[in-house]
């Protein structure tokens, strides 16, 4: 009998159980404090007078903190009655942490919200890496947005949920004017913050990826979107023929590499400046542009 292989299953059991455990206590608490916020919200007379409520909230808080700790200030029931308010006609996404909604609730616009509750879900964010997104503005940098809705499973992601404009691009320097060799190798050296900055299913396949004569700059695949998506990287304003190279790609990658059960592919063009004149010419939806900084 091998004891030491006996503890260790025992500690992994007790680890296992302590995060499911965790995660039911996590789900509990969001509901009661969406409960909670429904209750404010009724005893103050309904939504519309719900603002004209602080003064029951203050008076409920002076005991409610007594008997049961600071959880439950003023500032916490606030949120309670916030979270009863933006959430009342879907259930707030339990994947989330009440310290995620703490940075989420703020946010008044109801598609800017979703995008953060979105993008918390499908990249597993930790509160820091969520308050570093919004720092970084990404819903105000998306290039396609419109009204982005809480992704279902009726609800499926398309790759306009994703692009931004511009796209970060971290470095160690102060650089300006860079070669697109040397852009590629920023990107490459910090390949897993380009993929988390691009969006959410993205997976590297290759640099200088061959492509009959020809290779193109950066090759991924996501498995969200079921689809290959290829970059390019141009360090000068978007000219009309980028469309048809990266078109040239979309084709060769579809008729040779790409599987039956796969979508089409969809071809990105990053450049350092848009050209509105080649924009308004762009037909095939699947061919998208952005620009990028270098941050």
């Amino acid at each position: 009998m091998n004891y030491l292989n006996n503890i260790k299953e025992l500690i992994e059991s007790d680890i296992v159980l302590k995060k499911k455990n965790r995660l039911i206590e996590e789900n509990s608490t969001l509901n009661t404090y969406f409960e909670i916020g429904r209750l404010i919200v009724e005893a103050q007379g309904g939504e519309s007078r719900a603002k004209y409520g602080n003064g029951l909230i203050k008076e409920w808080s002076r005991e409610l903190t007594n008997l049961y700790g600071k959880g439950y200030d003023y500032t916490n029931l606030s949120r309670m009655r916030k979270l009863y308010l933006q959430f009342q006609n879907v259930a707030p996404p339990g994947q989330l942490s009440w310290t995620h909604y703490k940075y989420i609730l703020p946010i008044k616009e109801q598609s800017k919200r979703n995008y953060y509750i979105n993008l918390c879900i499908k990249q597993n964010l930790s509160k820091n890496q969520l308050i570093q997104k919004i720092k970084d503005k990404e819903y105000e940098r998306l290039e396609y947005k419109d009204n982005i809705e809480l992704i279902t499973e009726s609800r499926e992601i398309t790759i306009k949920d994703m692009i931004k404009n511009p796209i970060f691009i971290r470095t160690n320097e102060k650089i300006d004017k860079l070669s697109e060799k040397a852009l590629k190798q920023f990107i490459l050296e910090k390949i897993e913050e380009f993929l988390l900055e691009l969006g959410y299913g993205f997976t590297y396949v290759g640099s200088e990826y061959r492509l009959g004569k020809f290779k193109c700059d950066l090759l991924f695949f996501n498995y969200e979107l079921n689809c290959f998506i290829v970059i390019e990287l141009k360090i000068r304003k978007l000219m009309p023929t980028d469309i048809g190279q990266i078109k040239y790609y979309m084709s060769y990658i579809d008729s040779n590499i790409k599987k039956d059960y796969m979508n089409k592919t969809i071809g990105i063009i990053l450049c350092k400046e848009n050209n509105e004149i080649v924009v308004k010419y762009i037909t095939d939806e699947r061919v998208l542009f952005s620009t990028y900084q270098l941050n």
